[in-house]
């Protein structure tokens, strides 16, 4: 594995800075699976899991990630964190 990831790193530098092992690859194909849209129960049979709550991880892991991304992008002036609706929105969503 060391062999063929230092030479995959002369093309992509960042490589060096990265921990690669045979579960970070299979992880990261998961993650690909996942947000390519692949069902979370064929990538459970693909991975080998007993159980789909198992491959439920990943997906954390992956919501995890989007609102790392979202933190980072708040617009100028706003506050950041999640949207907490108001008192008056929820009691109009609860009343349709």
């Amino acid at each position: 594995m060391a062999k063929h990831v230092a030479t995959a790193s002369v093309q992509c530098t960042s490589l060096r800075r990265k921990r690669v092992s045979p579960h970070v690859l299979r992880h990261t194909t998961a993650m690909d699976l996942l947000q390519a849209g692949v069902e979370q129960s064929v990538i459970a049979l693909w991975l080998g899991h007993e159980s789909i709550e198992t491959t439920q991880i990943y997906l954390d892991a992956n919501l995890e990630l989007k609102e790392k991304m979202l933190a980072k992008t708040t617009p100028p002036g706003a506050k950041p964190g999640l949207y907490r609706p108001d008192d008056a929105l929820l009691a109009f969503l609860r009343g349709l």
